[in-house]
């Protein structure tokens, strides 16, 4: 056997071989292997993030707990009265299959109620994964760690709002 045609052997990094990368031939395509993420907690055991939507932009600090909700210190059902916007809340949550398992303490302001109840589910997302990082996954395909872009548009000089003209006169 010529130098040329002989087939170096070489040791293979150690996730590849834990993952059976390596083939008869050699080493196969090369697997990216995801360092794992630490989770980023504080001394009190709190993960902080901050969530916007529209005008609104709230910050969040998950823990471990019993599943209590602190709106701008109030309770999450004083300060948010409407169903539909507790039951955004709790979202991330029943998603995550996390439900009564963290305390959310939070502080919104701007916006109105809607864009501010979007807020802090997009805050509450991304102290999630920060406190669990193995729940990205999931939150990322329920779409919960994408902030709504949509804001409202600025008015245009020559219109009386942003898109409305002023009444037209024929005479």
């Amino acid at each position: 056997m010529s130098d040329e045609t002989k087939v170096e052997e070489t040791e293979a990094p150690a996730g590849m071989a834990a993952l059976g990368a390596l083939t008869e031939d050699g080493p196969a395509a090369e697997v990216a292997v995801a360092a794992p993420v630490e989770p980023k907690i504080d001394n009190l055991g709190r993960s902080y993030a901050t969530g916007r939507r529209k005008d609104a932009a709230a910050r969040v600090w998950v823990k471990r707990g019993t599943g209590q909700m602190k709106i701008n210190g109030k309770d999450v059902s004083e300060y948010f009265a409407r169903p539909v916007l507790q039951m955004i809340l709790a979202q991330p949550f029943e998603t995550a299959e996390r439900v009564g398992e963290f305390d959310v303490v939070a502080t919104v302001r701007g916006g109105g109620l809607s864009g501010q109840a979007g807020a802090v589910r997009h805050g509450i997302s991304r102290a999630l994964t920060l406190f669990e990082p193995g729940l990205r996954p999931v939150l990322k395909a329920g779409g919960f760690l994408t902030r709504d872009p949509r804001v409202v548009e600025r008015k245009k000089y020559g219109k009386a709002k942003a898109r409305r003209s002023f009444q037209f006169s024929k005479r």
